[in-house]
């Protein structure tokens, strides 16, 4: 017996790999090769492609596919119908599948509802990106990311509060963690308080 939960409607084959106390929802199809870490929630109509890995803790809203070559690591939010690609130019007639360019989402990073990650991208550790927003390429950590193009409007604390700077430094109003700011890249100096 299998200590994650897969509702009746959904398909995992022999072959793929389920963490404990995950849960695969309505209508999902976690296929052979697919690596998926303890503790993830799948909503409804989740594909998992063989070739991908998944973490532990993540979240994963309804109606995602996670194509080959994307890997998410531990704690990364995926919002209702955000969207991964593979090849960066497809073809009906024409097979690249050995051209597949890998997505690397760091820990924590949060991917808004119906937002595009073109493949080859690299979102860094808690990033935030927008709802709509199309990221094609390097996503620097805590980034707050919105647009299309997606373009960073601002910084995102690890736990998902707007950061405000002054003088290159910025502590979160909400758990208070500061971090400071060189060079255009933002790094956390102290860790945040007790969780309530």
């Amino acid at each position: 017996m299998p200590d994650y939960f897969v509702h009746e409607s959904s398909y995992v084959d022999d072959g793929a790999a389920v963490g404990a106390g995950t849960k695969i929802w309505h209508f999902c199809h976690i296929l052979p090769g697919a690596v998926i870490g303890e503790r993830c929630n799948l909503g409804q109509n989740v594909v998992v492609m063989g070739g991908t890995r998944l973490g532990n803790n993540v979240k994963v809203q309804n109606n995602v596919s996670i194509y080959e070559g994307v890997t998410l690591e531990d704690d990364v939010f995926c919002g209702p119908s955000c969207v991964f690609t593979n090849v960066m130019n497809p073809r009906s007639h024409v097979s690249r599948k050995h051209e597949y360019q890998p997505t690397l989402v760091r820990q924590g990073a949060s991917i808004g509802a119906n937002a595009t990650i073109v493949c080859g991208s690299t979102l860094g550790e808690y990033c935030f990106i927008g709802a709509g927003a199309v990221v094609r390429g390097e996503v620097p950590a805590y980034a707050l990311m919105v647009g299309v193009p997606a373009r960073r409007i601002g910084w995102m604390c690890e736990c998902g509060t707007r950061l405000a700077l002054a003088d290159e430094r910025a502590e979160c109003a909400v758990c208070g963690a500061r971090y400071r700011e060189t060079g255009g890249v933002l790094r956390q100096i102290d860790p945040p308080g007790p969780r309530v």
